[in-house]
Order: C-alpha cells, then sequence, then structure tokens
C-alpha cells in the first residue's frame, strides 16, 4: 500500500501539471477571467477555473489506482467514494459556471446545499453520533437531528474554504495542509481508504499549485475552493464515524484557518451592523497585508498557522487513542488563547476591538507602575 500511495501522489501530481496548462487556455477561450476591482489583490485579468484541473487530476488518479489496491474496500467506503465524486462533480460543476458567469450567492447556496443533500438523501451518509471530550462514551444522533447537521457541516466547510481564497495558493495550500493532517491521522489508525483519497487528492493540489502560488498564472476559482471545501468537509465528516477515537473537536481544528476566519468575519460585520454575506477587506489575509506583509509572506505566514492547527489536531487525535482527556482541555484553551490574540493583533474582529492585549497590558502597568507611568 505504502508504493501505492507514491505512486498515486505522484500520478495525480503528474495529471495535475499537464491538465492545468489546457484548462487555462480553456478558460480564456470560453471567458472564465477574473477581472480586478477595489477589493482584490491582483492588477491584470487572470484566468480562473483551475480547479477543473485539480478536479480532473484527482478523479483520473483515483481510477487508474483502484484497480490495482491489493485491499477490498467495504460496501459503506464504496458508498462514500460514489457520493464524494457525485456530490463533488455537481460542486465543481457549479463552481465553474460562477467562475464564467458569476452566479448569485443565492443560487451558489442552493446548489451546495443540492450536493449535501446527494450526499445524505442518495448515498445515506450522515452523522449519526458525536463523542463528547473528557466523556468516552459516544451520543447517538436521532435522524431530525444529523441531517441538518450533516447538510449545515458541509455547506458550511464548503464555504469556509471559499472565503479564505484571496491570495495566490492561500485556499490550495491551507486545503493541502488540512488534507495532510487528515492523511496523517488516517496513517496512525489504520484507514486505508481516507488515506488514499487524501493523498491523490493532495497530489492534484500540489500539482495545481506549481502555477497558482504567487505570481500566479490561473486562479482555481470557485470550482477549486467550492471543490475542496467540498473534499474537505466529506473527509472530517467520515472521521466521525469511522475513527471512533476522534471528538468532534478534531475536525474543527483540522478546518481551524477558514473556520475562523469565517466566525471572526461574521462577528466584525455584526458587530459593524453589516449583512453577513457582504463582501469586505477584513479578511485575514487582508489584514497580514495591511500590517506590512508581502504577497508571499501572508501566505507563508497563514500556511504556517494552519500547520499549527494541523499539529493540533494530531496531537489531539492521538491523545485520544490513551484515553488522556486532559490534553484534549490543554488543545481547546491553547487553540481559543491564540484564536483571540491573533484577531486581537492582526484586527480580524476591529482595529480597536483588543480585550485580551488590554488586559495584558493592564496586568504589566500594575506589575511595574513606574514603567507604566513614563
Amino acid at each position: 500500500m505504502l508504493i501505492i500511495y507514491i505512486a498515486g501522489f505522484i500520478v495525480c501530481m503528474g495529471l495535475a501539471l499537464c491538465l492545468t496548462p489546457l484548462v487555462k487556455k480553456f478558460a480564456i477561450k470560453i471567458g472564465a477571467t477574473d477581472v480586478p476591482n477595489a477589493r482584490k489583490v491582483h492588477t491584470t485579468i487572470m484566468p480562473r477555473l483551475g480547479g477543473l484541473g485539480i478536479f480532473l487530476a484527482f478523479v483520473l488518479g483515483l481510477l487508474a489506482v483502484l484497480p490495482i489496491i491489493p485491499y477490498d474496500f467495504t460496501p459503506r467506503e464504496i458508498n462514500f467514494i460514489r457520493a464524494l465524486l457525485s456530490g463533488g462533480g455537481l460542486i465543481v460543476l457549479l463552481g465553474g459556471l460562477d467562475d464564467r458567469f458569476e452566479l448569485s450567492a443565492k443560487v451558489k447556496l442552493l446548489g451546495q446545499i443540492a450536493a449535501a443533500c446527494i450526499v445524505v438523501f442518495g448515498f445515506d451518509i450522515t452523522v449519526d453520533f458525536v463523542n463528547i471530550p473528557f466523556n468516552n462514551t459516544y451520543s447517538s444522533l436521532e435522524s431530525w437531528i444529523a441531517v441538518p447537521l450533516t447538510i449545515f457541516w458541509i455547506v458550511g466547510v464548503t464555504n469556509a474554504v471559499n472565503l479564505i481564497d484571496g491570495l495566490d495558493g492561500l485556499a490550495a495550500g491551507v486545503s493541502g495542509i488540512a488534507i495532510a493532517t487528515i492523511a496523517a491521522m488516517a496513517f496512525l489508525m489504520g484507514n486505508v481508504m481516507v488515506a488514499l483519497l487524501c493523498l491523490l487528492l493532495l497530489g492534484s493540489i500540489v500539482g495545481f499549485l506549481f502555477f497558482n502560488f504567487h505570481p500566479a498564472k490561473i486562479f482555481m476559482g470557485d470550482a477549486g475552493s467550492l471543490f475542496l471545501g467540498f473534499c474537505l468537509a466529506m473527509l472530517a465528516l467520515l472521521g466521525f464515524k469511522q475513527i471512533a477515537v476522534v471528538s468532534f473537536i478534531t475536525p474543527l481544528l483540522i478546518i481551524g484557518v477558514p473556520l475562523s476566519d469565517t466566525f471572526f468575519a461574521i462577528v466584525r460585520r455584526k458587530l459593524q451592523k453589516k449583512p453577513i454575506f457582504a463582501p469586505d477587506k477584513g479578511h485575514l489575509h487582508h489584514c497580514l497585508r495591511e500590517l506590512g506583509f508581502s504577497h508571499r509572506q501572508t501566505v507563508l505566514i497563514i500556511y504556517g498557522i494552519a500547520t499549527f492547527f494541523g499539529i493540533l489536531a494530531v496531537i489531539q487525535s492521538s491523545a485520544a487513542l490513551f484515553e488522556a482527556n486532559w490534553v484534549t482541555f490543554v488543545v481547546i484553551c491553547v487553540m481559543l488563547f491564540f484564536l483571540q490574540i491573533g484577531a486581537e493583533v492582526t484586527g480580524l474582529i476591529g482595529k480597536t476591538k483588543r480585550p485580551l492585549i488590554n488586559f495584558f497590558l493592564r496586568l504589566r502597568m500594575k506589575a511595574n507602575p513606574e514603567r507604566g507611568s513614563k
């Protein structure tokens, strides 16, 4: 299997390297291009639809590898692969249409709900239990809770990745780190199918990044960001059921960067009394650019943050194997602390919203009154 894992990764990376230039020509031919505006960083018209190259490389690589795998997938695993390809295909079609015709937010949301419904009702994949931290028992979920929760999860994560797609290589790289995290967990827990899907998808992303990292030659567009978000939602969703020792905290850590950026965007817009879906330039990558970091530095910093979240996820899931619940508590505290500090330093919520930093400054002034008076 190790040889197949490596071969699958290389095949998908090679396919992405070959297909992306063709997709670029196709995007230019049909007019699927991104025009600069006040919210965007790039200054020239760029072809998008690059996500189609990722999708095709992943699907073709999967079809090439499946016949030679010395492992019999269970009916549920085969069902999951079909759900991933069916829902993912609809998502790529939806994103591709948006890349060309710029669909309204409502139409895109309905399309994402339709893809989630395909997964839930067409293939009977839902979150039917949760593992609560600090408690080694499982809570079963009734279908009236499981179905809307699953749809909400898929749509929410799909959109979260789409929201961070604002710089060259950002969404692809962050998604790749999250998928690599899931792959590492799958290796630790012996989940062959999840590890295989992650490595195939990771190879496709790496191949695409050769053309998407700054300065980008093509954007992934909504076809790519929505597809990667959908795949992350699905692979993390599988973790709820297949990897029994993983609590609901782990999937949240895996997608920590897009999820936290989305959360702070909602809080920021609420405080500013703006509509939740109103676009702005207050996302993490915008804030880091305003602090003076270059395009590449900003992307690499966010890669580092995504890696930090991934390490926390692996630590938390590994500790769960040994029922070390105190580790989960520590991980949650560390995550919340750095999230709040990071949001205040970068101005994610607002330039003047710095309660935690101000608290530490007051403590410092009390401890050193003479220095504070100066």
